[in-house]
């Protein structure tokens, strides 16, 4: 059957003023090579078809309410509903594992936090800020925040698993303070450039 003209009309419109925009717009400042493999995407109205979908495709409920990237299955996969943020966050995902495969959480997961709320100024990807500052000035507050130099070691098993739930909010809020002054993207190209001598980028951070 020939799908609804409106549903036609909002995929173009993912299409080109999602995705694209984002890609065209993370090539130019970040990433060099595109991901080895198609990425397929999938969009589901709403919380119920999410789960219900990614479930029957994918064999296992999310983890997350809002969206994931499964390199196993090549896909994104997103409940679209919680706003077309997820959807740029998890497109950094396979552009990042194209390019800088090492790249530790902190930064993988600052960067896509980071244009999950962004806008487009002269082609590049612009961060403001979002839902998750809230939560981080209360943690500072309430002295729950740890040191860079903890967050930027964690592994992906320590930054997912024993997350004292700010690891995302502050990853974020680094990498914004970067781009507000300007040093974004040089911290991230001279972190992969220094990525041997640096894994954690720790020293990168303090240099740039």
């Amino acid at each position: 059957c020939t799908p609804p003209a409106a549903s036609v009309l909002r995929v173009q419109k993912r299409a080109t003023g999602t995705v694209k925009m984002t890609v065209d717009a993370l090539k130019k400042d970040f990433f060099d090579r595109d991901p080895l493999h198609i990425i397929d995407i999938w969009l589901f109205e709403d919380a119920a078809s999410y789960d219900k979908h990614a479930k029957m495709l994918f064999g296992h409920e999310p983890d997350t309410p809002y969206g994931y990237y499964s390199p196993q299955e090549k896909a994104l996969v997103m409940n679209i509903s919680t706003g077309g943020g997820t959807l740029v966050h998890e497109i950094v995902h396979p552009f990042m594992a194209a390019n800088f495969p090492a790249c530790p959480p902190w930064f993988d997961e600052g960067l896509g936090s980071l244009y999950e709320q962004c806008q487009v100024q002269d082609g590049h990807l612009m961060g403001l800020t979002n839902w998750r500052l809230a939560g981080l000035k209360e943690a500072i507050e309430e002295g729950r925040v740890p040191s860079f130099q903890w967050l930027t070691s964690q592994t992906d098993d320590h930054f997912y698993g024993e997350d004292p739930g700010t690891n995302y909010a502050q990853s974020r809020y680094l990498l914004y303070y970067l781009q507000q002054h300007g040093l974004l993207v040089d911290c991230y190209h001279a972190f992969v450039d220094s990525q041997e001598d640096d894994p954690s980028g720790f020293d990168t951070l303090k240099r740039i």
